[in-house]
């Protein structure tokens, strides 16, 4: 089978055997939100050469702006619930291939305010069967991280962290970045930034830190950007318990290692998982489904 991650700004497509080991993948940068109008096209090119039968997507190609929307499901979720609601759309140009996406997830918080993954959850389904049972938790690193508790084999419960995108703002549209000047990542002042995280006071009040650590010379300015970044992920991580943990993180390379810096300073176990683990996600609804593998 084929297994999509389609999400806003890429497209990652993986070839699975029988077995659902990965053995061709294919990389996009045209994501869900430039294709209006052109799923079923864009499918069909990024497929070419792959004989497979069944395509499983998931990400925002099931969203609202997405190829064909698929609702959301509440959680307490697990791979029965997913797989029983994956939806199959209609593309005529690819023959006899079915297609399938896959719902994304919410939940709602005791204060009354929604949350919600799309594509994530794959990546959570292909580390259930590695989990076992009792209680767990993931970390899913990116523009806007997750953290997820998995009770039993299913997603009990997630909160989004908009921490990628608040760096991104932050060093590159306010007055935080004029200080800032190019520079490899600084692990002793990232390191630094979780530190201040801890402190007493809110992010509000620590984040100028980032400006007077570079006025009076605490840090060069070629450090403030990996202080910046160690001081919001030490804030997103100020919602984990502040017993140690272990804790199943998904990154990519670039993110994998801040990361597991800042998980380890604050006393938790990181066990890492690539990204490639919502391919191994997406066969385990797919045969949950009783699609073929093949």
């Amino acid at each position: 089978m084929i297994a999509i991650d389609w999400g806003s700004s890429s497209l990652r497509a993986f070839r699975l055997d029988g077995q659902g080991q990965i053995i061709d993948s294919r990389r996009s940068d045209q994501g869900a939100l430039a294709c209006a109008g052109r799923f079923e096209e864009v499918l069909r090119d990024t497929l070419q050469g792959w004989d497979e039968r069944v395509v499983a997507m998931a990400g925002m190609v099931g969203s609202r702006q997405g190829w064909q929307e698929v609702n959301y499901l509440d959680c307490p979720a697990g791979l029965d619930e997913i797989a029983a609601r994956m939806t199959r759309v209609q593309a005529p140009s690819l023959g006899d291939r079915e297609v399938w996406i896959v719902p994304g997830l919410s939940v709602r918080h005791d204060h009354g305010v929604h949350d919600v993954m799309r594509g994530e959850e794959t990546q959570i389904c292909g580390l259930i069967d590695r989990l076992g049972p009792g209680s767990h938790r993931a970390c899913l690193a990116g523009t806007h991280c997750k953290h997820v508790l998995i009770e039993n084999g299913r997603i009990q419960e997630f909160a989004t962290a908009m921490t990628g995108e608040m760096f991104q703002v932050l060093s590159e549209h306010s007055i935080l970045g004029r200080l800032m000047q190019p520079g490899p990542h600084d692990p002793a002042a990232f390191l630094k930034g979780v530190d201040h995280a801890a402190l007493d006071g809110d992010l509000l009040e620590h984040v100028f830190a980032v400006r007077t650590h570079g006025l009076f010379n605490v840090l060069p300015a070629t450090a403030l950007r990996s202080f910046l970044s160690g001081l919001l992920i030490g804030h997103e991580l100020r919602r984990l318990p502040a017993r140690p943990e272990p804790v199943h993180l998904i990154a990519a390379p670039s993110l994998a290692e801040p990361y597991t810096a800042a998980l380890t300073r604050r006393g938790h176990r990181v066990q890492a998982h690539g990204e490639d683990v919502s391919a191994r996600g997406l066969y385990a609804l797919a045969r949950r489904r009783g699609l073929p593998a093949a």
